[in-house]
């Protein structure tokens, strides 16, 4: 009887089982993802080519240098890419410089563009985000 009993109880827990593995694996990931393209280019006459960098906050960064501070300055703006440039100090040379960002922070579409006197106000502007 007790054989009886154990084997009755293993093969409950044995049916079980491809159950749970095979609903675990359709789950949705945990949280949204985030993966921006990064580009920099400078308009007018003396254009210089596009330089790019992808973000991947969530996998490893991409192709961005300095993936893990901008992901933190990112983070701590909720993802917005400009923040208060207070206090900060740039030449007035003008060497326009067009920094564009599209994709998806934590899930929610990107789409930013916004040209800048120079690469120092660009900066001051953006952090570490368009720092490749």
């Amino acid at each position: 009887m007790p054989h009886l009993i154990s084997t009755a109880l293993t093969g409950a827990v044995l049916t079980l089982l491809p159950t749970a593995s095979a609903h675990a694996t359709t789950l949705p990931p945990t949280w949204p993802r985030t993966e921006l393209r990064l580009t920099l280019t400078s308009p007018g006459p003396n254009a210089s080519s596009a330089r790019t960098a992808l973000l991947k906050c969530d996998s490893g960064g991409g192709t961005h240098p300095g993936a893990k501070a901008a992901c933190r300055e990112l983070a701590a703006r909720n993802g917005k890419i400009e923040r208060d440039p207070a206090g900060t100090m740039c030449t007035l040379i003008y060497a326009p410089i067009v920094a564009k960002a599209e994709g998806r922070w934590r899930g929610r579409p990107v789409r930013f563009e916004r040209e800048y006197p120079n690469d120092c106000v660009m900066r001051a502007h953006t952090g570490k985000v368009f720092l490749f």
